[in-house]
């Protein structure tokens, strides 16, 4: 077996929390050196449980020992071991920092301190909203980034007559580490020397918004304007939980006939499939309810329809698919069940996980190599940090990738490469062009209508276009001779599609030998749900995601949005371990993305807290494990669509910020009780808060309470409306947003990415998402084709710029 793609690069981790931790897990998976620097106490995820589940003295929690696999773990008390951590920090590529107890606290080792003292490392700083900038420093928790990123409102999730709710668990952190870690890995690809400044904030809005400014700037309109459930969503049938989704009017339609209601289907409805379902609500939970889970998944397969079970911490490692494809590994360590790695490629080149280390277990042999350096370890360092030598350009210039995407997970993962400096030709039909062209609700009678997709402009500036009718012998040609020419092929269709057509990947494989070609089905390329198409909310389901999300009196909530942006930024963590195992083997990768992979990753903490304790964890509306109080509060506000429907989410996490709670509230009698004095007493006593603060919030406005809050030191946010994110000051100051010139389109903001690199680049968006076909002369005679050539290919259909009928 090769060594793993990232053999050699040493890690130090300086991060406490779990995007920290997850980012260097995805570091070591890839065979990082991850050296984990602690205070004497230890990291806090050592001493946490969800589920408030007893830690034996002398061990870890569950959730740490899944995080720190395969890593190294050093004790280093701030202010004493200086000299100890820049050794460390002298022999490695890369550091990975947030705020938080040890070496950390330690101005001298700051983001900015750091790379001024080490300029050849990789600095990669993950912080709430940023190093810089008015809000750097404010307080947060996941509860109210989400609040800010308008995640929790933004794709109408939810029920109209109660408060809106959080995407449950704790996802944004899984995002945000996922992101860190790509983001060093580029760092890496032109040679590090670098200081990565990535935003939680950002995080969640790319990874829980659906480029909702660029959708209302261009439109006109809000993506969504109220809460409705989807329908039938998560519905109880006669036995359990399942979901059923309609992501297109072809799948409604099919839904009417699978239930036996064909007389419903109105292709001239003046109504959108989600308020054709709505009105059919009462029937179709009647007829779920009338089956069993078995049976309506059966049929939902047969009609193609989006289906899962809803997964939670006790069944998801028994479900049929998982177990045929062994999803869940036993932790090596300490015996409980997790997730498998988020991906697979073959040659099988990743880290499988080795145990997790105790406190401190590696600080003498850390000490040893800085008093007493090692023969052929300096000189294998060094070997490995002149192997990529220091580019000036974008991470990824010079990479071709051929992007065979479409919707939402695939896009976003070439759209990252695009904007880092790829030239991404995205492929598509005149019959079947990219779906994201067809889902903003544009009138067919107006000009071009195809091209006024902000969805799909948000998801393609800096690609090039191309049509290929991939039915035709010609088309298939073409684009293996475009592979040929090309370092990566991404692809997100469901495994029949691409082999129907041939395109396996021996075939790109013998046009291109070296190519990494990356498969992104939903859930992937074996098992029994293969087949199964599959969109955002049925990922969601079937990970567990879906499970923590909504009331605990109601079925949950799909959250609609995490599923696909997850699954594009961990197919770019496997994309770039590839190419690194290819640079240093000259073999191609074929990768295996499976959205349903990802998705379980992010949701590790279910199966773990069960498998590890017998709890199961459950969703709880806003209230979470990690605060109390955590909820949302009504303001005395009128929203922007004329409804009492305005809210501010506060978490408290720590007895210093209850302790500026009561301060802000003017210590009012109530809050002298003492069992209100610990983190416990607060739990317990969570609606007596919620009864006060709700009252204190009414009588103010969403802007004062933020202010009182946040001055006094307490994690407080506005519920954002996802279209109003350009209001937000810290975004502004980041050049979040870029305006975005199109042939078709006004001008139009553009969210970037979420991080900021002291290299640049300056400007992310360099060129408007393509016309259809927009470049078909330019990479066609790239390949050597004549004008008379791609003449012939327009007039046999094979290439085009326009819907074909």
């Amino acid at each position: 077996m090769p060594d793993p793609p990232l053999s050699g690069y040493v890690v130090v981790d300086l991060s406490s929390g779990i995007a920290g931790a997850y980012c260097t897990k995805l570091l070591a998976d890839g065979g990082a050196e991850v050296v984990k620097v602690e205070p004497p106490q230890g990291d806090p995820l050592r001493a946490w449980t969800a589920s408030g589940a007893d830690i034996i003295d002398g061990t870890d929690g569950a959730l740490f020992s899944y995080l720190a696999c395969s890593k190294h773990s050093v004790i280093a008390e701030p202010g004493v071991d200086s000299a100890f951590v820049d050794d460390l920090l002298a022999a490695a590529h890369a550091v990975i920092w947030s705020p938080g107890p040890g070496v950390a606290e330690d101005a001298a080792f700051g983001p900015d301190a750091i790379r001024d003292r080490h300029p050849h490392l990789s600095v990669t700083a993950i912080t709430p909203f940023g190093l810089h900038g008015p809000w750097s420093g404010r307080p947060a928790t996941e509860f109210t980034l989400q609040a800010w990123s308008g995640g929790i409102v933004g794709l109408g999730r939810g029920a109209p007559d109660r408060a809106p709710v959080y995407v449950g668990g704790q996802v944004g952190e899984y995002l945000s580490g996922a992101y860190a870690s790509a983001a060093t890995l580029a760092s890496r690809m032109r040679g590090g020397g670098e200081l990565v400044d990535l935003s939680m904030l950002e995080s969640a809005i790319l990874g829980l918004t659906y480029y909702p400014v660029s959708y209302y700037e261009m439109l006109g309109r809000p993506w969504r304007d109220a809460r409705r459930l989807t329908v039938p969503g998560i519905a109880r049938a006669k036995d359990g939980l399942v979901d059923i989704g309609c992501g297109t009017a072809q799948q409604w339609f099919d839904l009417c006939a699978m239930t036996g209601h064909v007389e419903w289907i109105d292709e001239d409805s003046p109504l959108s499939i989600t308020q054709q379902a709505n009105e059919k609500a009462e029937e179709l939970y009647a007829w779920v309810a009338d089956q069993t889970v078995d049976e309506i998944r059966d049929l939902a397969t047969a009609f193609r329809i989006p289906n899962a079970p809803v997964a939670n911490g006790a069944n998801v490692e028994q479900l049929d698919h998982f177990q045929a494809r062994s999803s869940f590994v036993v932790n090596p360590r300490d015996g409980f069940t997790q997730p498998a790695l988020p991906y697979r490629m073959a040659p099988a080149t990743l880290r499988h996980p080795e145990p997790a280390p105790r406190l401190g277990e590696h600080t003498e042999h850390y000490r040893t190599l800085a008093r007493n350096s090692v023969p052929g370890r300096d000189s294998s360092l060094e070997a490995a940090r002149n192997a990529i030598p220091r580019g000036e350009g974008k991470p990824f210039d010079g990479l071709r990738v051929v992007d065979m995407t479409t919707f939402w997970a695939g896009p976003s993962c070439t759209h990252l490469l695009a904007m880092l400096g790829a030239d991404v030709i995205h492929v598509e039909s005149t019959r079947h062009p990219d779906g994201t062209r067809l889902i903003a609700g544009v009138p067919v009678t107006e000009e071009q209508w195809w091209e006024r997709s902000p969805i799909f402009s948000g998801l393609n500036t800096n690609k090039r276009g191309i049509t290929l009718n991939l039915q035709s012998d010609a088309g298939r040609e073409l684009l293996l001779k475009l592979i040929a020419t090309s370092d990566v092929v991404v692809e997100n269709f469901t495994p029949r599609v691409l082999e129907s057509m041939g395109l396996t990947y021996d075939a790109v494989k013998a046009a291109k030998p070296d190519v990494v070609m990356v498969r992104m089905p939903g859930f992937g390329l074996d098992g029994p749900w293969r087949d199964n198409p599959a969109f955002a909310y049925v990922i969601e389901a079937a990970a567990g995601i879906s499970w923590l999300t909504g009331y605990p009196d109601l079925n949950p909530f799909e959250p609609y949005s995490v599923g696909d942006p997850n699954a594009g930024i961990h197919a770019l963590n496997a994309i770039l371990l590839a190419l690194e195992h290819r640079r240093r083997t000259g073999e191609g990768v074929l990768v295996e993305a499976a959205m349903v992979d990802a998705a379980l990753n992010v949701a590790a903490e279910q199966v773990i807290e069960y498998s590890a304790y017998g709890a199961l964890l459950q969703r709880a509306g806003n209230r979470g494990p990690t605060a109390a109080p955590q909820n949302l509060y009504r303001t005395n506000e009128i929203d922007e669509f004329g409804r009492p429907d305005s809210w501010v989410a506060v978490a408290v996490s720590t007895d210093v910020q209850w302790d500026g709670l009561c301060d802000a509230l003017g210590r009012p009698a109530w809050t002298d009780a003492a069992e209100l004095a610990t983190a416990a007493g607060r739990h317990a006593r969570h609606d007596l808060i919620d009864r006060h603060l709700s009252a204190w919030c009414a009588e103010r406005t969403g802007d004062e309470i933020v202010t009182a809050l946040w001055d006094g030191g307490v994690p407080v946010a506005k519920v954002l409306q996802p279209h109003r994110q350009t209001q937000i000051p810290q975004l502004a100051e980041r050049g979040f947003f870029e305006r975005v010139e199109h042939p078709v389109n006004p001008p139009t903001p553009h969210s970037t990415l979420p991080f900021r690199s002291s290299r640049g680049p300056d400007r992310v968006h360099v060129t408007p998402a393509p016309l259809l076909g927009e470049h078909n002369h330019q990479v066609l005679r790239e390949l050597g084709l004549s004008d008379d050539d791609i003449a012939v290919l327009e007039a046999d259909g094979v290439i085009g710029t326009a819907l074909a009928h």
